[in-house]
């Protein structure tokens, strides 16, 4: 144990999770590499839970920083702010939402928090629905209508929720139908539980669920979900802190790949954005939006170093057209990655869009999810100098593969040998 994490021991809480048997102190990055403090190099496959979007050490996010830093850090959203206001100008002309507001958070947590203030305020009902296996953050409130046991820290709750089928395809009662027959299960589903229902506030659903191991519904599920909604008055609130700014390469927000009747009413975003800078956001329409009777401001949120880095991390992420690299690139990677699991008998599935993949792991002759595996493998990827992540439902079964957006061909190659070594080692 190294003397590092032993201080992190004596004064962090327990349930503060560390990766690997022997914790990595990260150092200093580098386009898509890291470097920890033994001067080990890694090519970086999780980019800090999704959340370096562009590289590391971006120079054009790093000198936004550093000048806005040298000209002033701080101000509240008491005072007019010329980052912020630049930022949400040019997300909320990328948001498709009509007469777009924009509010600006730390995080992602607190961007989902906001928007269930929202909806619960302009509904006037404090019934959330939400979908199995999700994943929204670490407040009370988010905490509450997370639908995956694993990240749900209490069953205290100020919000009553219910949740949904349909955010996995492959595993449920309804694994073995048909897409089209899969959608119209769901959607009967979610008619007969609002028929039990007093009126909800809004769903609230991740186009893909990111902690929940990258699985998603077929395309046109929340589309479908949302006529259904519309009958009822419900919000759809959906959460792209994962899924936005390209990522799923098919797609800007991952909502649009379920666009046939317009975009949802509320969106929440985080993490990439910023390239690491603590930066999230709430959009919505002006009428939702606006709902509020009592004063709120933030402190933090819209800051004008966060604000600075966000404008020009967007401004790369278009101008590199990212979201094409992730489409080409990660079209490449699932390829590889499905032809190492071909493999392997413990690999139950390879799924993914763009720059965001899961792979599934089972114990071999059997469906059963195989936590220990998705461990060792992370262990084994790492003394190959790659750095993954891993999830899943009630598991953590399923390792998950989100580079920067602008890995090179060269890197995904790379990055695939690595984690096929990494699967013939640990299993």
């Amino acid at each position: 144990m190294t003397g590092l994490h032993e201080r992190h021991l004596a004064v962090s809480p327990e349930w503060l999770a560390l990766y690997y048997r022997h914790p990595l102190e990260l150092t200093h990055g580098e386009g898509r590499h890291v470097w920890d403090a033994d001067g080990n190099r890694y090519l970086d496959f999780f980019g800090g839970i999704l959340t370096t979007m562009t590289a590391h050490a971006l120079p054009e996010v790093t000198k936004a920083v550093s000048d806005q830093a040298g000209r002033l850090i701080h101000s509240s959203t008491l005072y007019l702010n010329r980052p912020m206001v630049e930022l949400a100008e040019r997300v909320a002309a990328l948001s498709g939402i009509p007469d777009a507001r924009v509010f600006f958070t730390t995080s992602g947590t607190e961007a989902n928090d906001t928007a269930l203030l929202l909806a619960t305020a302009y509904r006037g009902s404090n019934q959330i629905l939400a979908m199995r296996n999700s994943y929204h953050g670490r407040s009370f409130s988010a905490v509450s209508i997370t639908g995956n046991r694993a990240w749900s820290t209490t069953s205290l709750s100020p919000l009553q929720t219910l949740y949904v089928h349909g955010g996995v395809r492959n595993r449920g009662p309804y694994a073995e139908l048909s897409d089209e027959r899969f959608i119209t299960s769901c959607v009967r589903d979610l008619e007969d539980l609002l028929g039990h229902t007093r009126g909800a506030a809004a769903l609230i659903a991740e186009p893909v669920q990111g902690v929940g191991g990258f699985t998603a519904p077929p395309d046109g599920l929340y589309a479908a979900f949302r006529e259904v909604l519309d009958r009822h008055g419900i919000l759809w609130i959906s959460d792209e802190v994962q899924t936005g700014w390209g990522r799923t390469g098919d797609h800007f927000w991952g909502w649009q790949a379920h666009a046939d009747n317009g975009p949802p009413d509320i969106v929440t975003f985080a993490k990439g954005i910023g390239n690491g800078m603590s930066v999230g956001g709430v959009i919505a329409r002006a009428e939702v939006m606006n709902c509020l009777d009592a004063n709120s401001i933030s402190t933090f949120g819209g800051s004008p170093v966060t604000m600075a880095a966000g404008l020009a991390n967007l401004s790369y992420l278009l101008e590199h057209d990212l979201q094409g690299n992730a489409r080409r690139v990660g079209g490449l990677l699932i390829e590889r990655l499905r032809a190492v699991g071909a493999r392997s008998q413990a690999v139950r599935e390879v799924r993914g869009r763009g720059l965001m993949i899961g792979i599934e792991l089972v114990r071999p002759g059997t469906d059963e999810a195989a936590p220990e595996a998705a461990a060792a493998v992370l262990e084994a990827a790492r003394a190959g100098g790659l750095l993954i992540g891993k999830g899943g439902g009630h598991d953590t079964s399923v390792l998950r593969i989100a580079p920067p957006l602008s890995l090179t061909v060269a890197e995904a190659e790379e990055g695939a040998e690595i984690l096929g070594e990494a699967l013939r080692a640990a299993l």
